[in-house]
């Protein structure tokens, strides 16, 4: 690995153009040169002075400035796409913070740009490195289960759409360009090369007017493969956080720290039961399998390390490595949220990539 350094700076500093120079000026500072930062606010800017970075009087002064090499956009998403392409044509390589852009149309003008001017732009999908994820990916990937036909991915809260402009629609707001974003990436990720047949989608306007402050889409991939993801805000008891199912098995994992477990039949033949009381009836379809048919395992336990995502952009820079987030995943991904608009605005199944 070359230990040439890459100039870094970030473009908005807020909470997230914040916690990517924390990377860079701490675990990452082998690879980048943590320079500087440009923000609207004067409070930010005399943080990063506090902080020994240089706090440029404009955008333009940072972007001029040869020992940067690499920018990382975190503004509000409806700014992306102007700051992305000037940043590529002051010749930087350029991260965007997701979602990359409030269209497709927006996406493939930045694509545009940056094949023109041979600059690297992709954008940060770090929840790729969830351990929640990993170890439910690794679950799915297993066969422990048999052939897998369902998975549900919940992100539950109980304090609505943030307070900033994340609950403008002017700026690119609400729930499924937040969270959504990663949680359609994840099972983009997960489904591989899985066809998308279809979905249906649901917006719930609960605890704010102007955007999304949750949503359900429930889609059907080809191999009889079905996906709920799903973001509420509004829940003050909150279901788990992941859930699979399989022909010869179930697994779920509880929350972030991933308390869970694996069932596994191994006596699925094994049909004979005694009826049970359910409600004012009784049943023998419902009835809980006897203990000697199946058994329980823990969870595999992974530890996500995000930092392969920068360590994979000074490659891709400086060796012409590949970049882990492509062009081609943005366009499915975005691609994916414009359905699901589409889909609660019409309250209808959408049919894709047939």
């Amino acid at each position: 690995m070359s230990t040439n350094k890459i100039g870094f700076a970030v473009i908005g500093y807020g909470g997230m153009g914040g916690w990517h120079m924390k990377q860079a000026m701490g675990e990452l500072a082998g690879q980048f040169n943590a320079v500087g930062t440009f923000d609207i606010k004067e409070e930010r800017q005399a943080l990063a002075r506090e902080q020994g970075l240089t706090a440029y009087a404009s955008r333009e002064a940072l972007l001029c400035d040869p020992a940067i090499e690499l920018v990382t956009v975190a503004t509000p998403n409806d700014a992306h796409r102007e700051i992305v392409i000037d940043a590529l044509r002051h010749g930087k390589h350029v991260i965007c913070e997701k979602p990359v852009a409030l269209s497709t149309g927006d996406l493939e003008a930045m694509i545009a740009v940056a094949n023109e001017t041979g600059k690297l732009f992709t954008v940060h999908q770090n929840r790729r490195w969830d351990p929640d994820y990993l170890t439910a990916k690794t679950v799915m990937e297993s066969g422990a289960l048999g052939r897998v036909f369902n998975v549900e991915n919940r992100v539950h809260g109980s304090r609505g759409v943030p307070g900033d402009w994340r609950a403008l629609k002017a700026h690119g707001g609400g729930m499924l360009l937040d969270w959504g974003i990663h949680m359609c990436d994840q099972m983009l990720q997960m489904m591989g090369p899985r066809r998308l047949l279809s979905l249906y989608a649901q917006l719930t306007y609960v605890t704010c007017d102007q955007v999304d402050d949750g949503f359900r889409v429930f889609c059907r991939f080809e191999g009889d493969v079905t996906f709920l993801v799903e973001i509420l805000t509004s829940n003050f008891i909150s279901l788990p956080r992941w859930y699979i199912l399989g022909e010869n098995g179930s697994a779920v994992l509880e929350d972030w720290g991933r308390s869970g477990k694996i069932r596994r039949v191994h006596d699925w033949e094994n049909r004979e039961c005694v009826p049970v009381q359910a409600g004012v009836g009784i049943t023998k379809t419902m009835a809980p399998r006897d203990d000697d048919t199946y058994e329980d395992s823990p969870l595999p336990q992974f530890e996500g390390e995000w930092t392969q995502y920068y360590r994979n952009i000074f490659e891709v820079i400086r060796s012409g490595a590949q970049p882990i987030v492509t062009h081609g995943q943005q366009r499915r991904l975005l691609r994916l949220v414009e359905a699901i608009f589409e889909s609660a605005r019409t309250d209808s199944v959408i049919r894709l990539e047939s």
